[in-house]
């Protein structure tokens, strides 16, 4: 349940991010934990009325800290290791589809320039001309970009997402050594 920190619009265990305004959607991450920490059998229905009774009333990220306590882990992130939000990678993903488009679209562009002067200058305009086939594969390679972009952006998402939990994990480790 330590992804709770990413589906929050901001993490709360950061300097000067607990004092930013908690969202509705902020406070439905946290009852959303508390609901499975009671399905789960973690807390009694006492416990559940009362966390969720905070969660409700919290008007700041840093008020929903308590009622997560001993649900998931509330250590602060080590420097370097801040969970990115849901929206900020969403929005890297849609940048990296984005140059994928521009370098297939550089592509086209510059090898076909580059076959048809080949072409012109060897043959002329009264031969074969074959650099359609070599501009046609840069072309199809540019239309799959663009029809694959929901496929592309989810795949180059879910690679974020694991180089942060490799970083994150990475970094727990190198704290927990450091630690006597």
């Amino acid at each position: 349940m330590d992804d709770v920190w990413g589906a929050l619009s901001r993490d709360p265990r950061l300097p000067g991010q607990a004092e930013m305004r908690a969202s509705d959607a902020d406070r439905e991450v946290v009852l959303h934990v508390l609901t499975d920490a009671y399905a789960d059998g973690r807390i009694d229905r006492d416990e559940l009325d009362a966390r969720t009774s905070t969660t409700q009333a919290a008007r700041t990220l840093g008020e929903l800290l308590a009622p997560l306590e001993g649900l998931v882990s509330t250590r602060q992130p080590a420097a370097g290791t801040a969970v990115v939000p849901a929206a900020e990678l969403d929005q890297r993903a849609v940048e990296m589809w984005r140059k994928e488009r521009r370098e297939a679209l550089w592509g086209l562009l510059s090898v076909s320039a580059i076959v048809w002067t080949i072409w012109l200058v060897t043959s002329g305009f009264g031969s074969f001309p074959w650099p359609l086939f070599v501009s046609l594969a840069a072309l199809l390679n540019l239309g799959r970009v663009q029809v694959q972009r929901t496929e592309i952006v989810r795949d180059n998402r879910g690679r974020l997402e694991r180089r942060q939990r490799r970083e994150i994990e990475k970094r727990r480790q190198q704290d927990d050594e450091e630690s006597p």
